[in-house]
């Protein structure tokens, strides 16, 4: 895996043309901001989101069959959680 700070993706452009993965680092903060990766990886990764997604949907659906709620959010799960602190 390469490794390439913001500013030199600004001035060479060019080094995102060949790569696998390469991490993005903010070198005056010395932190990580993020990867890109080629896009023969779009499709894992879609997969891994639409699993993502589907336990965060399994996992609302039963709260609200604990709750007895018809339509729970993520919103009204906090929003509720905050109540019990006012």
């Amino acid at each position: 895996m390469q490794t390439i700070s913001i500013s030199e993706i600004q001035r060479n452009l060019h080094k995102l043309d060949n790569f696998n993965i390469i991490k993005i680092v903010d070198k005056k903060r010395n932190q990580i901001k993020g990867y890109f990766l080629d896009s023969s990886y779009e499709s894992l990764i879609e997969s891994i989101i639409n699993k993502k997604k589907e336990k965060k949907n399994n996992l609302l659906n039963i709260v609200g069959i604990i709750n007895d709620a018809k339509e729970v959010t993520r919103d009204s799960l906090r929003d509720e959680r905050l109540s019990r602190y006012e």
